[in-house]
Order: C-alpha cells, then sequence, then structure tokens
C-alpha cells in the first residue's frame, strides 16, 4: 500500500532576508491533512472527564467499567489515523459515541472525537462528504435512541428530548461550516502570504536592478574622469616635446614615455569602459562633477535652497566628491517631484575630520511616501553610491518634511574655500603651470594649422 504524500506549505522561510517565499515547483494550496496529535489527546481528556462528570451526577446508567471507557477511547484513539482515511476515522468515532449514547444521558462531551474528525472532513474541502457523514450519524443516533430504542433497552433518561435532537442538528451543521471556514481561511492566508511574496522578490529586484543601474553609471562616470585626466597627461606630455628645443634641461626620453603610455591608458580604458557608454552619448565637455558645482546645482534646482558649509573645508578625494554632488542632485530630484508646490530644500555640507556628512531635507509639505515604503528607487541608488565608498545613507519621514542624511569617508586635505562659500575642486598650479597651459594652447593652435 502506498502512503498518501505529506502536504506542504506551497511558501518557505528565506535564509537570507527572513521573508517567506514561494516554494518550487508548488502547489496549489490546500488545507492539512489533519491536526495535530494535541486533538486526540484533547477529545479523549474531554469525553473522560465529561463521562466521569455525568456518572458522578447520575447521568450514566451503568457502571463505568472497561467498555465504558473503550467506547471513549475508541474515538480519539481513530483521530491519529485521521490522515490516512478520513471518513473510516469518523465512522468510528461516530459509532463508538454512539454506543456510549445509549446508556448516557445526552451530554456534548462524549462526542468530542466525531466532531473534531468532521471538523477535519469540512476543512479539507470535502463538504458534500462531510454533510453526508453528519446527516448519517444523526439519523444513526435517532433511530438507536428514538426509533429502536425500546428493542434495544436504550435506558430512558438515554433518550434524547426533541430540544436536544435540535440542538444536535445544530451542532453537526455548525460544525460542518466552521470546517468549511476554516478551508477558506487557510487559503486566502496561503494566497496573502503568497502575494506577499511575490511583493517582496519585485521590490528586491527593482533594487538590484536600480543598484546595476547605478553601478554602470559610475562606471561611464569612471570612464569620464579617467579620460579627462589621462588626456591632460597626454597634452602635457606633447608640451614638454615642444619645449624640448627650447629648454634642453628637460628630459625627452621621459616626456615621449609619459606620451606614450598616456596614449596606451586612454586606448585601453576607451576599450574596456567604452561600451558602457549609451550608443550617440557625446562624451563629457563639462567640468569634473563635485561639490565645486553646487552653487550652479541648487540655482538650477526650480526650487529655493538654502546651503550651509560646517567645518574646515578640503579637497576631497575625487569619487567622494563626485558621489556627494550625485547624492545633493537626486536627493533634490525627489524633493521636486514628491513634495508640494511649495517646498524648500536645506543642504547642510559638514566637513568632519575623517568623513563627509551631508544632509538634504525638504522644509515644506513632506514628500509622498513611495510605493514600496521608504526605500524608491532614488533612494536605493544613493544608497548604492554610498556604501559602494564605504560610507552609510539614511532616509525617511521627519517633522514636516523628508530628512536625507549621508556619511562619506574622506580623509584630511589641503583646506580651500572660495569667495562665494564653494568647495574648489582642484589645488592650484603655479606659474610654471601657467606656462605650460601656454604652451598646450601653442601646440592646439599648431595642430589645427
Amino acid at each position: 500500500m502506498t502512503d498518501t504524500p505529506r502536504w506542504e506549505a506551497p511558501w518557505r522561510p528565506d535564509r537570507r532576508t527572513g521573508r517567506f517565499v514561494p516554494r518550487e515547483g508548488f502547489r496549489r494550496p490546500g488545507p492539512p491533512h489533519g491536526f495535530p496529535p494535541a486533538a486526540a489527546l484533547a477529545a479523549g481528556f474531554f469525553q473522560i472527564i465529561g463521562a466521569n462528570d455525568a456518572a458522578a451526577h447520575g447521568g450514566v446508567f451503568r457502571t463505568m467499567d472497561a467498555l465504558a471507557y473503550a467506547l471513549l477511547l475508541a474515538g480519539p484513539a481513530a483521530l491519529l489515523l485521521r490522515r490516512r482515511a478520513p471518513l473510516a476515522v469518523f465512522a468510528v468515532a461516530a459509532a463508538a459515541s454512539i454506543g456510549f449514547a445509549t446508556f448516557s444521558a445526552p451530554r456534548w462531551a462524549v462526542a468530542v472525537a466525531p466532531a473534531v474528525a468532521l471538523f477535519g472532513i469540512a476543512r479539507r474541502g470535502r463538504r458534500t462528504a462531510a454533510v453526508v457523514c453528519a446527516a448519517v450519524a444523526y439519523a444513526c443516533y435517532l433511530l438507536v435512541t428514538w426509533v429502536f430504542a425500546a428493542r434495544l433497552g436504550v435506558a430512558p433518561g438515554a433518550r434524547p428530548e426533541p430540544g436536544d435532537a435540535v440542538l444536535l442538528a445544530t451542532g453537526l451543521a455548525v460544525v460542518v461550516l466552521l470546517g468549511g471556514a476554516a478551508k477558506i481561511r487557510a487559503e486566502q492566508m496561503a494566497e496573502m502570504i503568497k502575494v506577499r511574496a511575490e511583493r517582496a522578490r519585485a521590490k528586491q529586484e527593482q533594487e538590484r536592478r536600480q543598484a546595476s543601474e547605478e553601478r554602470l553609471r559610475i562606471a561611464r562616470e569612471l570612464h569620464d574622469v579617467l579620460g579627462h585626466h589621462l588626456s591632460l597627461i597626454n597634452v602635457q606630455a606633447g608640451v614638454g616635446l615642444h619645449l624640448m628645443d627650447n629648454q634642453p634641461e628637460q628630459a625627452r626620453e621621459a616626456l615621449t614615455a609619459i606620451k606614450t603610455a598616456s596614449s596606451e591608458a586612454l586606448r585601453e580604458v576607451r576599450a574596456v569602459l567604452g561600451v558602457l557608454r549609451t550608443e550617440d552619448e557625446a562624451a563629457p565637455r563639462q567640468p569634473t562633477l563635485g561639490l565645486s558645482l553646487l552653487e550652479d546645482l541648487t540655482a538650477d534646482a526650480g526650487l529655493p535652497v538654502t546651503t550651509a558649509f560646517s567645518g574646515e573645508a578640503r579637497v576631497l578625494p575625487p569619487e567622494v566628491d563626485r558621489a556627494a554632488y550625485r547624492i545633493v542632485q537626486e536627493a533634490l530630484t525627489n524633493v521636486r517631484k514628491h513634495a508640494g508646490p511649495d517646498a524648500t530644500a536645506t543642504i547642510s555640507v559638514d566637513y568632519l575630520p575623517t568623513a563627509l556628512h551631508l544632509s538634504i531635507r525638504n522644509d515644506g509639505p513632506p514628500a509622498e511616501p513611495a510605493a514600496d515604503g521608504d526605500s524608491g528607487t532614488g533612494i536605493a541608488g544613493m544608497r548604492e553610491r554610498a556604501q559602494s565608498l564605504g560610507g552609510t545613507l539614511e532616509a525617511g519621514p521627519v517633522d514636516d518634511g523628508y530628512l536625507v542624511s549621508v556619511l562619506l569617508p574622506a580623509a584630511s586635505g589641503s583646506t580651500v574655500r572660495s569667495a562665494s562659500g564653494s568647495v574648489a575642486g582642484s589645488v592650484a598650479g603655479s606659474a610654471a603651470g601657467s606656462a605650460a597651459g601656454s604652451a598646450a594652447r601653442s601646440v592646439a593652435v599648431e595642430g589645427d594649422t
């Protein structure tokens, strides 16, 4: 004889996230095949206690001997096999309770086992079978205790009154209805958990996609920065070659090596990272993005923005400077998109000894929450950019607005701030650098001619 396969929930806990996710190859959720063993123990306990209480009050019309206890325990013992044969279990439990009812006053406590078995049949979705079983058991009880009571020698006190018969029919109907309701409730809960798992997976996929897009954007910016600086090296090498005849103290071989190495680096970087740039995207012609352009960014934000600096301003590492600019840009975009038309923003830039702290807060009406909580795609991208540099980002609603707080590691550097309050993007060159710039322009002119 083959065993019936055990029912398994269509979802399982994910060890990494702690959430419920759909099980691979899951089937449509259904009710479990039975109750835990505690149900059989509880049914036996109630039936024994109820029978002894009835016997103590004269409700049992024979001695509580081995036969009486056997009838009381037959139904609870049969409940242990309800997974394999629920209909047979109900038949055994109902027959044992009816047998005990032939010498006991009508009491619900001696019918707990058949009620549990009937509830299990209805909960499995077999509503018709549950109704038929309840009707047959009810008819057998009335036949034994009413129709053939005299022939079977049923004690007069064991014969139910009409009110007791109505209550029994009502109780059976309620048990069937509760079993059906439990099945519907279990299916609804399974479907709800499935939907939540699908939403969680979709949200995770969206965050991964946003993180991938942000990494792609960072890679393109890396290409732009490397191309910009390597182009400067190439120009400076050409300047050295141009001034070689006038200033023989310069090493021609070293300048030639710089020019060759920079040109080769440019070709390798463009060959590897050029595929990351979208088609028809022109090469960058604007200055390197950083906090030096913060004033221009806030001027074009489309809403009133107040900027405040604290701490000793210094030259930041290029990647930190660029990430700070992008995070402020994205935060202002979110304020403009989600806050009210009268919203204003406040940007705080705090230069800490070993880090840079940014705070972007909209001071107008609170921003509308994202559909998936407090982590929209813009927040996910900013958090990915901050974490890629070893920093942290926290975002959430505050009193009268929304706050984005960022902490980026930045080692101490040279102190410099322009008169307008924005941080300089690079260290100023010396007179020799100015001469090199003039020479670079002359090389460019000669190249054009």
